[in-house]
């Protein structure tokens, strides 16, 4: 019986390793590390330069003090939601914004680089020119 136990767990841990050290597994872990990488940068752009910025324009008016209070020890601090709201909006435009310029620019590099149908089209071309003389 313990071989047979011996062997499911063999079998489960190998199917496990298996699983783990998949390349598109991998490619996720790397993606998401990135990704975290990458929302720090953008909560910092938010934070440290467009928000400070809003801050001269509303004249540093701190949404986050807005609160009403309920009781003693209660409040309802909406002004923290509103400020959650407006971190995400400008986030999202931030990440738009990065997005539709690295679009823009490989949709530029795709222009310019020929493709493989291209180049065999223009040889072809070539070809029945000489053929002609």
């Amino acid at each position: 019986m313990a071989d047979k136990e011996k062997k499911e767990k063999k079998s489960f841990i190998g199917e496990f390793k298996e699983f783990a050290m998949r390349g598109n597994v991998m490619d996720m872990a790397v993606g998401i590390i990135i990704g975290t990488a990458f929302s720090a940068i953008i909560n910092s752009l938010v934070k440290d330069i467009i928000m400070p910025l809003i801050g001269l324009l509303t004249g540093n008016y701190n949404f986050a003090n807005l609160a009403i209070k309920l009781s003693d020890n209660n409040s309802l601090t909406y002004g923290q939601f509103i400020s959650a709201v407006i971190n995400f909006i400008l986030i999202a435009l931030v990440l738009f914004l990065i997005i539709k310029f690295f679009n823009k620019m490989r949709a530029q590099k795709e222009e310019v680089a020929p493709t493989e149908l291209d180049v065999l089209t223009e040889i072809r071309d070539l070809l029945k020119e000489k053929n002609k003389d």
